[in-house]
């Protein structure tokens, strides 16, 4: 094989390994690349629980294979920052190229998954204050969700952050902070029942279903 096929293929591989759905589609799912079991043990079983909930209630389901899924980095080594300060500066450049592809096409769930990325997204979308991904623990992620699917708001972009779960014994870390739930199977099923109501209230207006 010749090194430009061989540049190619390995091009088409890692744009596998970025995304994967339609920029169209209006949920979005963006991870941290450092965690790439999030989106099997993590999501999966939350998307379970946002279908049950939506199909007993509406008696449809929603085309998961259209949501669209991203690394928010393309580079792992840029997820760790030694100060705020300089991991902005690191990540400019990507926050402009996917800023550009949220304003296109202008999803309604922007769902992201721990600290760091749910700091990388807020200046992406450029809200001012400057917390820094270490500022996002536990307490204040867990805050952050409510608070979005409270505010949820149809005819804009919603962030919408997530905490990790890594373990089968109900352990959870945040980017490196640990923290425990009574239940890991309650809290697929709190945080995707959640998510499923704000679908459900905004049917109509979410092209998101199998036909």
């Amino acid at each position: 094989m010749s090194n430009l096929a061989l540049k190619r293929d390995s091009t088409f591989v890692d744009r596998l390994k970025l995304e994967s759905g339609e920029k169209s589609y209006p949920i979005w799912l963006l991870v941290n690349p450092k965690f790439s079991r999030v989106r099997y043990d993590i999501w999966n079983p939350i998307l379970d629980a946002i279908q049950d909930r939506v199909f007993r209630k509406l008696r449809r389901r929603i085309e998961t294979e259209k949501i669209f899924m991203r690394d928010t980095i393309s580079d792992i080594g840029l997820v760790l920052p030694k100060t705020i300060y300089d991991w902005e500066a690191e990540v400019a450049d990507e926050i402009v190229i996917l800023r550009e592809s949220v304003l296109k096409y202008q999803p309604k769930m922007l769902i992201t998954f721990g600290s760091v990325t749910y700091e990388y997204i807020r200046r992406l979308l450029e809200i001012k204050q400057i917390e820094g991904p270490k500022y996002w623990r536990t307490a204040n992620l867990g805050d952050e969700f409510e608070r979005s699917i409270a505010d949820f708001d149809i005819n804009r972009t919603n962030m919408i952050p997530l905490p990790r779960h890594v373990t089968s014994s109900d352990k959870f870390t945040d980017d490196g902070n640990n923290f425990s739930w009574d239940d890991g199977e309650l809290y697929f099923r709190d945080v995707g029942t959640k998510i499923a109501d704000r679908i459900i209230e905004n049917k109509d207006s979410l092209k998101i279903w199998i036909e």
